[in-house]
C-alpha cells in the first residue's frame, strides 16, 4: 500500500505529529489532490485546540491548499480533470450557489459536505481528498506558494473590500498591515480606493507605501479617527488586527454611512451608539467565502499582481512553522511546501 506524509493532530490540544498514512482513494463526488503548498493560518488553532463543535481526531489541518488533481472519484463533473491545478479553502466545501451560501449561512446549509481542515482532513499532507464543491480553479501564472495564502487570508480581505460598499476614489482604511493587512492594502489600492494604512510606529510607513497605500497613519503617535476625518472620513475600515481597543480607536474615523468591517478575531469591541446612529454608520463582520469567491480572488490577484509575503517551510517542519505563526514572530504569512 502506498503511503504519504501527513501532519496530524491526534487529540484535542495535542501536538502536530509527522506520520505516514495510506494515500486516500477518492470516493464519489471527490477528487484526490496532490498538495503542492498549504498556508498556515491562525484559524488552524481551532483544529489543534478542539474549539469547533463535532471535530474528531486524528485530524489533518490546513485550509489554504494549492495542488494538482491526481485522481477522480465517481460522479465528478467534467470540468475537473486529472492534472488540473486547484485550490481548496476554508468554507469552499459549500456550493456557493444556493441562497443560504449567498447569504453567508454556511453552517445552516445542508449542501455543505465539511469544513476543510476541521471536519475533513486538510492540506498539511502530500495528498488530500476534496469534494468537488470545494475546488477553485487556479491561474497558471500564480505559483503554488504565491496562491496558497490567498485561499483564506487573501479571500477574506478581498471579499470584505468588495462587499464594503466603498466605491473607486473613496477613502478606505486598512487597520494593521500584518498577515491579513498587507494583502488588504494591496487589494484596496488595486481596486482604486484612496487607500489608508493604519499601524503602530513610523517604521511601517515605507512598507505601507510600497504596498500601495496613499496615506499612512501611525496610531502610536496620532489619533487614527481624527486623521481619517481630516481626509473626509472613511467609507470603510477593514480591521485585520486582534486588539479590540485598536479597532475602537478607528470607529470615529468613519464617514456618514461608513462601515467598520471586522475580520480580525477580537474578544470585545466598544463603540458609541450615538455616533453610529447619527451618521447611519455600522460595524459588521466578514468571514471568508465560497469556492466561487476563491476563484475571483485568485484571478484578481494574478491580473493585478497582488502577492503574499511568505516564509516557506518544508512539510516535515510544520510543527516549527506553526509555532512561528502562533508566536507572532512571522511578519506576514507562513506556507508549507511539499516539494511536489
Amino acid at each position: 500500500m502506498s503511503t504519504m506524509r501527513a501532519i496530524q493532530i491526534s487529540k484535542k490540544s495535542g501536538p502536530l505529529e509527522l506520520v505516514e498514512r495510506p494515500i486516500p482513494e477518492p470516493i464519489a463526488g471527490t477528487v484526490r489532490v496532490k498538495v503542492q503548498a498549504c498556508g498556515i493560518c491562525h484559524s488552524d488553532l481551532l483544529t489543534k485546540e478542539g474549539q469547533w463543535p463535532g471535530i474528531t481526531y486524528p485530524r489533518v489541518p490546513g485550509h489554504e491548499v494549492i495542488g494538482v488533481i491526481d485522481a477522480l472519484g465517481a460522479n465528478v463533473p467534467p470540468r475537473w480533470q486529472v492534472g488540473q491545478r486547484v485550490g481548496i479553502g476554508w468554507h469552499s466545501a459549500h456550493c456557493g450557489y444556493c441562497d443560504m451560501c449567498r447569504r453567508g449561512e454556511y453552517f445552516a446549509c445542508q449542501n455543505g459536505v465539511g469544513i476543510t481542515g476541521i471536519s475533513i482532513d486538510g492540506g498539511y499532507a502530500d495528498y488530500m481528498l476534496a469534494p468537488v464543491t470545494a475546488l477553485a480553479m487556479v491561474p497558471q501564472e500564480l505559483s503554488p506558494l504565491d496562491a496558497a495564502p490567498l485561499m483564506c487570508a487573501g479571500l477574506t480581505t478581498f471579499n470584505a473590500l468588495r462587499n464594503s460598499g466603498a466605491g473607486p476614489g473613496e477613502v478606505v482604511a486598512i487597520l494593521g498591515i500584518g498577515g491579513l493587512g498587507h494583502l488588504g492594502v494591496q487589494y484596496a489600492a488595486k481596486m482604486g480606493f484612496q487607500t489608508v494604512a493604519i499601524a503602530r510606529g513610523q517604521d511601517k510607513a515605507p512598507l505601507a507605501k510600497q504596498l500601495g497605500a496613499v496615506h499612512y497613519i501611525d496610531s502610536q503617535n496620532s489619533d487614527p479617527a481624527e486623521e481619517l476625518q481630516k481626509l473626509g472620513g472613511a467609507k470603510a475600515i477593514i480591521a485585520t488586527v486582534t486588539h479590540g481597543p485598536a479597532m475602537a480607536a478607528t470607529v470615529g474615523g468613519l464617514a456618514p454611512y461608513g462601515k467598520l468591517m471586522v475580520i480580525g478575531a477580537v474578544q470585545s469591541l466598544e463603540a458609541q451608539p450615538i455616533f453610529l446612529l447619527a451618521g447611519r454608520r455600522s460595524i459588521t463582520g466578514w468571514y471568508s467565502g465560497t469556492s466561487i469567491d476563491s476563484e475571483d480572488t485568485l484571478a484578481f490577484s494574478q491580473q493585478t499582481q497582488v502577492r503574499s509575503h511568505n516564509e516557506v517551510f518544508p512539510l516535515e517542519q510544520a510543527p516549527a512553522a506553526f509555532e512561528r505563526m502562533l508566536s507572532g514572530q512571522a511578519r506576514f504569512r507562513v506556507v508549507l511546501s511539499t516539494g511536489q
